[in-house]
């Protein structure tokens, strides 16, 4: 009786759970209600199927349970149960599968009215591509791929000049106008959801695919990642943004195409050196740091990297927040720098200056740190000498007291929280794994032993 009690339990419990159970479906936004539909169908049908088994079972304990007074019938084979079984199963899968079949034909069968956009998925960040006044995508190509070039785009094909590039994890779509998007993954294994518009599709270095839907309701949505890509998987996250025609354009227009990289001046360090005077006074001449001022050593840090942080400075991404004392003062002294062209100039003369020697201030355990440093060195480089195709920054050679300042502060949501910085939204997940101020001791002398 106990095992029959506890099967008519689960089949209540199991419903009671579905019917009040909060976890549900995020709120429609796209045109894919066919999917909401053919889910209902599976969940009813496996529902149907389990009560229905799971309460037969407790009926034929109760019914057939031990009695000294009774003999087992034996009946190895009952042809008409079998088919009656195997007829019901058949319909129940069919059932299931043929509304899924009829979603998908409908999935793959793109409005000749839809625009396209191109999604470009890597370790760990969105970026997308759209069509400039040609209405056509330029050529791509991974052989292609530069520090000037992120997009690969093929130097040989005038079609991409106008393309217009987002370097964002953030992408806008107008509202209710249909749009397929060109899937391509730049390292490894990617896939594109939004579960708002009930929309998957998988990534495949070296091919396009591609997924179509009709935005409905004006919104910001999730952009995820479901496919598990590497150590900082669960962070590749991004947002679209559903917009009016309108509010479209604007956006659109805030991105630089294709030619208009190509056409930006080279980087002057002349210039920079000059433009750099400003900086010294914290920085010292040669970038070194300085301690008693709390500023860190430039010199040896990449120019892209020195040019995201000065504008996110400028942009109040980064030294806005009331607990960051010292970032509120580099967002005053950025803006100093009075346009892009300032920015790459000085970033290109720090970059010329030599990588200081930096003494270390902090005493760990080398051998622990190193363990630690196996998830940093992911995205750092297994040196700490940085990965410019995962835009994270050198750390061998940084200040330890700097880095630990740092390491606080995502831990502590000073710095990394803002919805702009992309990056430092990793950070804060990846430095609280270090559990305490021991373990951050032991990483950086570590970090001071390469």
């Amino acid at each position: 009786m106990k095992l029959v009690v506890a099967l008519v339990l689960l089949v209540l419990g199991s419903l009671l759970f579905h019917w009040l159970s909060p976890w549900w479906f995020t709120p429609l936004a796209s045109n894919w209600g066919t999917v909401d539909t053919t889910v209902d169908i599976t969940l009813y049908i496996t529902g149907i199927v389990f009560v229905a088994v799971n309460l037969f079972m407790a009926y034929a304990i109760f019914l057939y349970r031990h009695n000294p007074s009774r003999r087992a019938h034996y009946e190895p084979e009952n042809k008409k149960l079998e088919t009656w079984l195997t007829v019901i199963t058949t319909v129940g899968v069919v059932a299931m599968l043929a509304p899924g079949l009829v979603v998908w034909a409908e999935f793959i069968k793109v409005p000749d009215e839809a625009h396209e956009v191109e999604v470009v998925g890597e370790q760990w960040q969105w970026r997308y591509r759209f069509p400039g006044a040609d209405g056509k995508l330029g050529e791509v190509d991974s052989r292609y791929v530069s520090e000037a070039n992120p997009f690969g785009m093929s130097p040989a094909d005038p079609a991409g000049e106008d393309d217009i590039l987002v370097r964002s994890n953030e992408l806008h779509l107008p509202l209710d106008r249909p749009v397929k998007l060109l899937l391509r993954s730049k390292d490894v294994l990617h896939n594109f959801a939004v579960p708002q518009f009930r929309v998957k599709m998988d990534m495949v270095p070296g091919s396009v695919s591609y997924t179509w839907f009709s935005p409905t309701v004006v919104g910001k949505y999730d952009v995820l990642c479901m496919e598990l890509c590497g150590i900082a998987h669960y962070t590749m996250r991004g947002h679209v943004v559903v917009d009016s025609e309108a509010d479209f354009e604007k956006w659109l227009a805030e991105y630089p195409t294709w030619s208009e990289v190509q056409g930006r001046p080279k980087a002057d360090a002349v210039a920079g050196k000059a433009q750099y005077a400003v900086c010294a006074s914290c920085h010292g001449q040669q970038a070194e740091g300085i301690e008693a001022m709390n500023a860190p050593a430039l010199a040896g840090l990449a120019p892209w990297y020195l040019e995201r942080q000065i504008r996110h400075y400028q942009q109040g991404i980064r030294g806005a927040h009331q607990d960051d004392t010292f970032g509120q003062q580099m967002a005053g002294m950025s803006r100093v720098l009075a346009n892009d062209n300032a920015i790459r100039n000085v970033s290109a003369y720090i970059d010329s200056l030599p990588a200081p020697e930096v003494p270390g201030t902090v005493s760990g355990n080398v051998a622990k740190g190193a363990a630690h440093f196996n998830s940093c060195g992911a995205c750092h480089g297994a040196k700490a000498q940085g990965n410019y195709a995962l835009q994270a920054p050198r750390l061998a050679g940084i200040q330890d007291w700097y880095l630990k300042r740092q390491l606080h502060n995502f831990r502590q949501g000073i710095r990394g929280t803002h919805e702009g910085d992309n990056y430092g939204h990793q950070m804060v997940l990846m430095a609280r794994s270090l559990q305490n101020e021991k373990s951050i001791d032991d990483l950086l002398s570590y970090l001071n032993s390469l």
